[in-house]
């Protein structure tokens, strides 16, 4: 199993970026995926999870509104939408794959991460 992250980067306070988390190793149309953060110096945050179909989303509370969680089974890639971007925001991205279809917060591999910055 794989789970590659990448589009991450610096951006400016109020900017947006896209995170893709492309997979592989395994029949990604039967599991649910998961977003996850971890900023310096704190523990790991759950930001968003999606079902095997994209057709249920779920969001933690600060991210609703500005965070959107999606998946393309046809790619096997989740993707994270990040709008009005906050220093808060500041952390290390991980998407990690469930272990069924429906998200339990239980995660049976990660990706390795990518950055994201938020500074002006």
């Amino acid at each position: 199993v794989q789970l590659v992250e990448s589009g991450g980067g610096m951006v400016q306070p109020g900017g947006s970026l896209r995170l893709s988390c492309a997979a592989s190793g395994f029949i990604f149309n039967d599991y649910a995926m998961a977003w996850l953060r971890q900023a310096p110096g704190k523990s790991l945050e759950w930001i968003a999870a999606i079902t095997y179909d994209g057709k249920g989303t779920y969001y933690g509370e600060q991210m609703e509104g500005r965070f959107t969680i999606s998946r393309d089974n046809a790619k096997s890639t989740v993707y994270l939408q990040m709008h009005s971007l906050k220093s808060d925001d500041t952390a290390v991205y991980y998407c990690a794959k469930e272990t069924s279809m429906g998200p339990n917060k239980l995660y049976d591999f990660w990706g390795q991460g990518t950055q994201v910055t938020v500074s002006s």
